[in-house]
């Protein structure tokens, strides 16, 4: 049998496999070593997980996967592969860690997945993938169904097909696909409508946030450079009040942010929902050139963190908007008066954390009745008193209480403390991450992290990397300390 025989064969019986009722529920393509190379180039654009099944963090992606698959059927195939039965596909595309997301057109390898991995945050992601980069449109009929959308959209206008600001735009395009919607024509009486009377780009804002107080469409005035394009995207493509959501939050990592949370669902719901983003609106406009970027978000969507961050209960006010504001350094505020239906309690709130009025939100452990221990509990009431003393080193654990490595610390912890107790100079203490906020200056990414603070730099906390015996503290700080230690009650000379 040749070769071209024997891969129709093998491709009969997969795809029976795959169609079989024991598989029949699953919309996510499973490819193998022996069919790798022929399936994946029968697909436009594809999505391939490279998993383990022992792999937890894939156990967890799997539903949302499968939920993923049957949503976008039709418009893109996800599938996946078993790394521990196909090894030489995977070793192929350099897979080394679980699981492992990569786009793949027509069988090339494109790009590596960096969305979301929640359904939504897939679906989305990848029906942004499906088609060209910039979608051409033919018709006033195609103009108007492209922008109708939930998310915004980019159109560019041009005169012809062999013009240069076109091809500037499409090779922006190809940059920016993953990110942004894309449309292109090139009759410009389409824009005609939209004030379009020479080449331009507009940024169609998405119909359910259009609002009385912004433009709906925004005109691009500037180059038509990739650089340009993205300057442009970045200052209006969120607007004055943009719908935060857990797939876009780390867009706004950067911006000092205010978010109204509520029962928020543009789906079921536009018109109510928009109720409320209306006042805050009102009110936005009136501090629009002040940097703060305000937002709206679903309640439930966040209550994890707004308990966790910001000590919500379930009940607290649930019938109204509870409102926080997050800079880009961390400090946290919230607004604990009712939001009222004229606006006036927010527009306080503004007025007073503008003005430097507000107290900032500090999530914090009661302090201490006892504090009288060899190794200093921190809170994060207390971490000024007692870390942020000008006149004592500072050696601190932050950990977690669940943390098997802080348990096997914390005895080595406490026998250094006790070395260290009768030197007046130095505190050894720690602090419950998961209870406490941890300070600016202090990344806490994983547990135990040790830092030290030195008397009068409290400004730069010096991260301890070295082993966790407690012979290395001591020769750490014996380099590190600002005065000769105090060990068991006996001075060391330097």
């Amino acid at each position: 049998m040749d070769n071209f025989l024997l891969r129709g064969v093998l491709c009969v019986l997969v795809v029976c496999m795959l169609s079989s009722p024991a598989r029949g529920r699953s919309d996510v393509l499973e490819l193998r070593d022996a069919d790798f190379d022929y399936l994946a180039p029968e697909q436009e654009t594809l999505l391939v997980k490279f998993y383990a099944p022992w792999c937890g963090h894939c156990k967890k992606l799997a539903p949302e996967f499968e939920s993923a698959a049957s949503r976008l059927k039709g418009t893109v195939t996800l599938a996946k592969v078993d790394c521990t039965s196909n090894t030489e596909t995977c070793k192929h595309y350099g897979v080394t860690g679980y699981p492992t997301l990569k786009i793949f057109r027509n069988g090339q390898e494109s790009s590596s997945y960096d969305g979301p991995r929640s359904s939504d945050g897939i679906v989305n992601y990848m029906k942004k993938q499906a088609g060209p980069d910039s979608v051409p449109l033919q018709s006033e009929h195609d103009l108007e169904n492209f922008i109708n959308n939930y998310d915004a959209s980019l159109v560019g206008f041009f005169s012809g097909i062999d013009s240069s600001q076109l091809a500037e735009f499409l090779k922006g395009a190809s940059l920016m696909r993953e990110s942004f919607r894309l449309a292109h024509t090139t009759d410009l009486q389409l824009g005609n409508k939209y004030g379009v009377t020479y080449e331009s780009v507009l940024l169609f804002r998405p119909p359910r946030l259009s609002s009385k107080f912004e433009e709906s469409v925004v005109h691009h005035r500037g180059s038509m450079s990739i650089t340009g394009l993205r300057r442009f995207i970045r200052d209006n493509i969120f607007g004055l009040c943009p719908h935060l959501t857990k797939e876009n939050k780390d867009s706004f990592k950067k911006r000092d942010l205010l978010t109204a949370y509520y029962d928020l669902d543009y789906l079921r719901n536009a018109k109510g929902s928009n109720y409320w983003r209306n006042r805050v609106l009102k009110v936005a406009s009136k501090f629009s050139s002040q940097g703060l970027l305000y937002s709206v978000a679903n309640r439930n969507d966040f209550m994890e963190e707004l308990e966790d961050e910001f000590g919500l209960g379930p009940s607290d006010g649930a019938e109204l908007p509870f409102v926080t504001i997050r800079t880009r350094t961390g400090n946290k505020y919230t607004m604990r008066e009712e939001f009222t239906r004229d606006g006036k309690s927010l527009e306080s709130f503004l007025e007073d954390y503008f003005a430097g009025r507000l107290k900032r939100y500090v999530k914090s452990e009661p302090v201490p009745a006892k504090n009288i221990g060899a190794v200093k509990v921190v809170v994060a009431d207390t971490f000024e008193e007692i870390v942020n003393d000008q006149e004592k080193d500072v050696l601190i654990e932050f950990y977690a209480p669940w943390c098997g490595h802080c348990k096997k610390l914390e005895p080595k912890f406490t026998e250094l403390g006790e070395q260290l107790y009768s030197d007046p100079n130095i505190v050894i203490a720690k602090m419950d991450a998961t209870a406490n906020d941890v300070p600016q200056g202090y990344d806490v990414q994983g547990f135990p992290a040790i830092y030290f603070a030195a008397a009068g730099r409290k400004n730069e906390p010096k991260r301890y990397e070295g082993t966790r015996e407690v012979k290395d503290f001591i020769s750490f700080l014996k380099r590190e300390a600002s005065k000769p230690l105090v060990l068991n009650g006996v001075k060391e000379e330097l």
